[in-house]
């Protein structure tokens, strides 16, 4: 093996020193304030990797604070039994992915922090840990549960998105975004980083920058185009305290950041009387399934959301089981 901290602190010295930084480290959102390559281990090896994904990889700050948690939380539990990740065979990983699950973690998060050790891995192969690779051989990807996403009713919508108060000075914004998220399936992030310049009113599109930089245009419907205009004409002048290019503020003039509008989401759920528990992911649900209930195409559905592999799509053909039932009794001989 060679001297890896060496050779990888000068590495880090290397990139570190790069200009090319990731799409999200350059927005004004709070994350960026944060430098994701930031960690509270000691371990040197993993520092670089972070910086590694910061700005060789390009992958956006929540990707990397995901694998930066889902790391430090490993090398703590095996610092606390002598090893780390630099010295754990297999067997002592599979044991720290078999104590997540006995202390409640689920399929889906095991199977997240055994892929965070398997990018790992392999960038140490990369970096001379030879040692590491037949780790990574053994190392086997367990499938992840795949339960039906949360969806509401149209009715069920119409009811969240009538939850913000007329009389609050951020009802235009707040329907706006409702609206928004509903009508184009938006994630959090991509409407939190929506600008101006890629908002487009003449012909009710927006232009959404997706997860890896993926370019989409996504119309915007009837409903969402006169909420957005009645808030750029009557709100958002009121929020702008500084020139902004982010179409959504929040109360003291910054853009709103993710946090915010999933607690903004889930406050109305809450005030609409709705039993689940709402967030901007949950309306991208509904706009998808409503989608393919009213006889949209998959493929279709797939550019809309920025599914880059249609097999994520197809979820959502599981969840409307009431198209499921009327098309077998419509079309089944013993239906």
């Amino acid at each position: 093996m060679p001297d890896g901290t060496a050779r990888l602190t000068s590495s880090a010295s290397h990139r570190a020193s790069s200009p090319r930084r990731s799409r999200r480290a350059t927005s004004n959102g709070p994350a960026a304030r944060v430098s994701p390559a930031t960690t509270k281990s000691t371990l040197p090896q993993l520092r670089v990797f972070l910086v590694h994904l910061t700005s060789e990889r390009g992958l956006a700050d929540n990707s990397i604070h995901a694998y930066r948690r889902d790391l430090e939380d490993a090398e703590a539990w095996l610092a606390a039994r002598g090893r780390s990740l630099l010295s754990a065979t297999a067997d002592e990983l599979r044991m720290y992915l078999q104590d997540q699950r006995r202390q409640g973690q689920s399929t889906r998060t095991v199977a997240r922090r055994l892929a965070a050790f398997r990018v790992f891995l392999r960038f140490l192969v990369g970096e001379g840990y030879a040692d590491r690779d037949g780790i990574l051989q053994q190392l086997e990807r367990p499938k992840p549960e795949q339960p039906l996403p949360k969806v509401l009713s149209r009715a069920m919508v119409t009811q969240l998105i009538a939850a913000p108060d007329p009389k609050s000075i951020l009802f235009w914004r707040d329907v706006a975004i409702l609206e928004l998220l509903y009508a184009s399936g938006l994630r959090a992030t991509e409407l939190c980083e929506l600008t101006l310049r890629n908002l487009n009113l003449q012909v009710d599109c927006v232009r959404v920058i997706g997860k890896g930089g993926k370019e989409r245009i996504v119309p915007l419907g009837k409903a969402a185009h006169d909420a957005v205009t009645n808030y750029l004409a009557e709100c958002r002048p009121k929020l702008e305290r500084s020139p902004a290019e982010e179409v959504f503020l929040s109360r003291t003039g910054k853009p709103l950041d993710r946090v915010a509008l999933w607690m903004m989401v889930e406050k109305y759920g809450r005030k609409s009387g709705l039993l689940k528990r709402i967030s901007p992911h949950t309306l991208r649900h509904c706009f998808a399934t409503h989608l393919i209930s009213g006889g949209a195409d998959l493929r279709v559905v797939q550019e809309l959301l920025g599914h880059s592999d249609i097999s994520t799509t197809q979820i959502y053909t599981h969840v409307d089981q009431d198209r499921l039932k009327s098309v077998h009794k419509r079309f089944h001989p013993r239906g």
